[in-house]
Formats: structure tokens, C-alpha cells, sequence
């Protein structure tokens, strides 16, 4: 199989257990040690920033899933070079703390060695996530 077949396929896997919220799947895909970044505003998004062991990914999917709801997602592009692969789309998520509903466009990348994804990094608008978070000033 090659890089890219491989890379294709962890992707897809990847995908697949994100969209049904499969905890135990998801966190079996991700190397020990990683390379991961979210940007953003730590201090009102926790889940957000910089993480490099598969607990503390663990972690992020626990504290997001716990804070929002997924209103909806769609992948627009995968685009797979040997072991990298960039993921562009559209989500649509509630924010439970204030209710209200964030939408963005995404990039991810992810890059993929001995079948785990040993880097992770996801862009998406991270200043509408924070105002989303930040409660009515009256």
C-alpha cells in the first residue's frame, strides 16, 4: 500500500469516527506523542491550543463535546500527498454555554506515520468561536 493509499485510508477512518462521536476509535488513531494545534482563545474555548500525547487529545474531545453541539458538518475537499492530507469544509456548531451557533470553514491537516496521526492541525474562525463563547455585555 502506499503513503498516500495509507494516508487516504486513516483519513477516511478518521472521519468516520469524528461523525459518530466514537471516543474509544478516534483516540486508537492518534500516535502516542503528537504534533497537535488548534488555535485559539484558551481562556474561553479550554479545549483549544496545543496538545502532544494522545491523553491530552483524549482531553479535547471530551472538554468540545461536553460545550457543544454539532448542528452540522460537511467535508468539501481531501487532498492526500504521500503521508499529509488536507481536509477543507463547513461546520455549524452550538456553543452551550451561550447558545449561540458558530459557523466556519475548516482546514485540517493531518500527517500520518506507521498508520497513526502523529500531527494534527486544524484551522477554522477562531474569532467568531471566541465572541460565540463571550456572554451578552448588557
Amino acid at each position: 500500500m502506499t503513503n498516500t493509499t495509507l494516508t487516504q485510508k486513516v483519513v477516511n477512518l478518521f472521519l468516520q469516527s469524528l461523525s459518530q462521536r466514537d471516543l474509544k476509535n478516534l483516540i486508537q488513531m492518534f500516535a502516542e506523542d503528537i504534533d497537535w494545534n488548534i488555535p485559539g482563545d484558551k481562556d474561553l474555548a479550554p479545549w483549544l491550543g496545543k496538545r502532544s500525547s494522545r491523553d491530552e487529545v483524549e482531553e479535547f474531545y471530551e472538554l468540545l463535546w461536553k460545550n457543544t453541539v454539532p448542528k452540522s458538518a460537511k467535508v468539501n475537499n481531501i487532498m492526500v500527498n504521500n503521508s499529509t492530507a488536507i481536509v477543507s469544509g463547513e461546520f455549524s456548531t452550538i456553543m452551550l454555554k451561550t447558545n449561540k451557533v458558530v459557523d466556519s470553514m475548516f482546514f485540517i491537516e493531518i500527517s500520518v506515520e506507521n498508520s497513526l496521526i502523529v500531527k494534527y492541525r486544524l484551522l477554522e474562525d477562531s474569532y467568531a468561536v471566541s465572541l460565540s463563547l463571550k456572554e451578552d455585555q448588557r
